[in-house]
């Protein structure tokens, strides 16, 4: 972390985190729920522009909202590697990829970070590199997701997925990178909050336009949205854009990204849980197990947070 930044007690940084990893679980199957009628971009884009307008009108009555031309510029960046590249992405590929299947390549996101975190302290002229209860995590997550999801691909069917789509996947988890990571060491951020609400606020032009050059608008009407996408558009502004993308933000500014970026281990878990609870769907060995891996995972990396790297400094502190 940086030293100008301020300090974050462990108490708030671990309600963000929950709200990211229960939050953000519900969200894939929400999307998935969207793309069956609503067009990918411009669900986002509609999304994004209510959602970033709620925030911004919520902050500036509560203590009003500054922010300089380039503290908006950098808002620019983020949204479009973030919202556009990232969200808008898992969102065309959940079209033809089954949230499972999305969850196991949305994993890739803590690797992404850990390498970015890595490259950003060498830059920085920082020693040592990712420990090994971080590099240890890192891969007990991944074999967790591994037993959770794997059984699914192609369940008794022999279904091949479009590789296009599971591409977009990788190159959203890159693009979701590149841009939190932008965010998070810009020279002077602005207001966690603020910035979150000015990016949504991008976000939705930016998406519209995709919208517009993927096609989405020739033919359509609003009457083909059915009424379960309409619900889980509404659910995606409340929970997904400004519980969670708002806490996504927060906790890049005061935590460290490989922590942040543990969200993609527990949502799947999350993911199985709800469907357990409202849809009475069996929750047997294999998923107990995957669950105890995971969460395991999850408990390594956030260890590694307090414990030295080879190097003897912590590198995602000092990045």
């Amino acid at each position: 972390m940086k030293n100008n930044e301020p300090s974050a007690s462990w108490t708030w940084i671990l309600l963000a985190l929950l709200t990211l990893y229960i939050v953000w679980g519900s969200t894939y199957l929400a999307i998935r729920v969207g793309v069956e009628t609503f067009p990918p971009f411009l669900m986002g884009s509609t999304r994004f522009v209510v959602a970033g307008a709620l925030l911004f009108a919520g902050g500036y009555w509560w203590r009003g909202i500054e922010m300089t031309g380039r503290q908006v510029f950098d808002s620019a960046v983020g949204a479009f590697f973030m919202l556009l590249g990232g969200n808008g992405l898992v969102g065309w590929a959940e079209e033809a990829i089954p949230s499972g299947v999305t969850t196991l390549v949305i994993s890739l996101n803590p690797v992404f970070f850990v390498v970015a975190e890595w490259l950003v302290s060498r830059r920085g002229g920082i020693s040592g590199g990712p420990n090994r209860w971080t590099w240890a995590g890192l891969i007990v997550g991944f074999l967790g997701l591994l037993i959770l999801v794997a059984p699914s691909l192609g369940e008794g069917t022999g279904e091949v997925f479009d590789l296009w789509r599971l591409g977009g996947l990788i190159f959203a988890c890159l693009n979701w990178t590149i841009g939190s990571m932008y965010i998070r060491h810009v020279r002077k951020p602005a207001e966690p909050m603020a910035g979150a609400a000015v990016q949504m606020l991008w976000g939705g032009p930016l998406m519209l336009v995709a919208s517009y050059f993927a096609g989405e608008l020739n033919g359509f009407q609003w009457s083909d949205v059915a009424p379960e996408a309409w619900w889980a558009w509404g659910y995606l502004i409340v929970a997904g854009s400004l519980l969670g993308y708002t806490s996504f933000i927060w906790l890049m500014k005061h935590s460290s990204p490989t922590l942040a970026s543990t969200y993609g281990y527990v949502n799947p878990i999350v993911a199985v849980f709800l469907g357990w609870w409202f849809l009475g769907e069996p929750v047997g060995p294999r998923i107990a197990l995957a669950s105890c891996t995971i969460i395991a995972g999850v408990a390594m990396v956030s260890w590694s947070k307090r414990s030295p790297s080879p190097g003897g400094e912590d590198s995602a502190e000092k990045a």
